[in-house]
């Protein structure tokens, strides 16, 4: 059976920088079938249930492509959280899919402000902190929101591994020892390959370590090493890494980036940038700065913004894009930067980011211009059916 619905702008945002006014997007098993006319969708379709108007504004589903939602839950207490197994500084075989809570009332905030697909990653405690999964918002059993998991290894540079596992007498003390630590786990997963391989040519088998075979898929290319690093040379240490095992990688925060952007260019890097909408309370974030997206955007990097949520709350990822256009990034970009480019920067271009037919029918429908900050949300729509409506 065919399931058709339609979805009525003033003004529809395709997520590629065009914009087609007084159009219906046509969605069709989940998926959108095409955007058209909304004369000539209300003449071909008029049993098709409808809803929005010459007064909205449709998007893209917003996607935030470095979270911990559910992991760190709404007005759970600290010790409760989930996202940092602090226990060894090398841990790549933990899943957060592990620990993703349903109930988290964070996800009814990222679909009040329009988010419909997130990234959750392990936090930044440890030097290889596990595999992340890319996940819808809409509220279910786990493993039924699930895009792609695993999505990533995260890993992380820079002061927050030092400061947790110099006050326990172990590696890593320096940036050095970050450094050390994450080369030498890939050279133990290369060798556990090798005495794998060598077994099997012989008929035998051998005992299998978890924490050696996730990082296999890394190497492998199969999956991008997604490394927190906010100051520049942090950037560039991920780089160097990176080019000496030939891995896929993404640089998460990326705070400095725009202190060394023409480099970024240079070796094609892909960046998550924010969390911006804070203060700056490590000495990391000195030289935070909203320009960072103009930079990276002007010296031509690739990059996504992103909210870090719970550092900025879900429902402002909108607001974070907003903000980048007043520091100069174009509104087009900015838009871009939290839908297509979001989806790029996790591979799944393919399917979501974009208003493309064939794509996932994950929108937000809007009472204004979706970067004017004082626009709010009507209604959230993912996979074709609307899951969260205004009052």
């Amino acid at each position: 059976m065919v399931r058709r619905r339609l979805f009525l702008g003033g003004t529809v945002e395709t997520g590629r920088g065009v914009s087609v006014h007084s159009a219906a997007v046509l969605v069709e098993n989940g998926k959108v079938r095409e955007i058209l006319p909304a004369e000539e969708a209300a003449a071909r379709f008029p049993d098709v249930p409808a809803e929005g108007g010459s007064d909205i504004w449709i998007t893209p589903g917003l996607i935030d492509a470095h979270t911990h939602l559910g992991v760190y839950c709404e007005g759970f207490p600290e010790d409760m959280e989930d996202a940092n197994d602090m226990t060894d500084p090398v841990l790549p075989h933990l899943r957060i899919l592990d620990a993703i809570y349903p109930g988290d009332t964070g996800f009814d905030d990222a679909l009040a402000g329009g988010v419909t697909c997130v990234q959750v990653l392990p936090g930044s405690g440890n030097v290889l902190g596990g595999q992340g999964a890319v996940i819808k918002t809409r509220r279910d059993v786990t493993d039924r929101m699930v895009v792609r998991a695993p999505s990533s290894m995260k890993a992380a540079l820079g002061e927050n591994p030092i400061r947790i596992y110099k006050s326990k007498g172990k590696l890593p003390n320096t940036r050095m020892g970050n450094a050390a630590l994450l080369r030498n786990s890939f050279v133990e997963a290369l060798n556990y390959r090798l005495k794998l391989e060598k077994a099997a040519a012989k008929g035998e088998s051998d005992e299998r370590n978890l924490a050696r075979e996730a990082l296999l898929p890394v190497l492998d290319g199969e999956l991008p090493l997604c490394v927190h690093a906010h100051r520049a040379d942090d950037i560039v240490t991920a780089l160097r890494i990176a080019k000496e095992f030939d891995l896929r990688i993404t640089l998460e925060h990326c705070t400095e980036g725009h202190l060394i952007a023409p480099f970024l260019a240079e070796q094609r890097a892909r960046a998550a940038v924010g969390p911006t909408l804070t203060g700056k309370p490590k000495i990391e974030l000195r030289f935070k700065t909203w320009d960072t997206p103009f930079a990276l955007h002007r010296a031509g990097v690739h990059f996504c913004i992103i909210t870090d949520h719970p550092v900025v709350p879900i429902e402002h990822l909108s607001v974070c894009a907003a903000l980048a256009v007043r520091a100069g990034l174009p509104r087009e970009e900015a838009l871009r930067a939290v839908t297509l480019s979001a989806a790029e920067h996790l591979d799944l271009a393919e399917r979501l980011g974009s208003l493309d037919p064939g794509k996932d029918a994950d929108l937000a429908l809007w009472d204004g211009d979706p970067l004017d900050a004082r626009s709010r949300v009507v209604t959230t729509v993912i996979d074709g059916e609307p899951v969260w409506r205004r009052g």
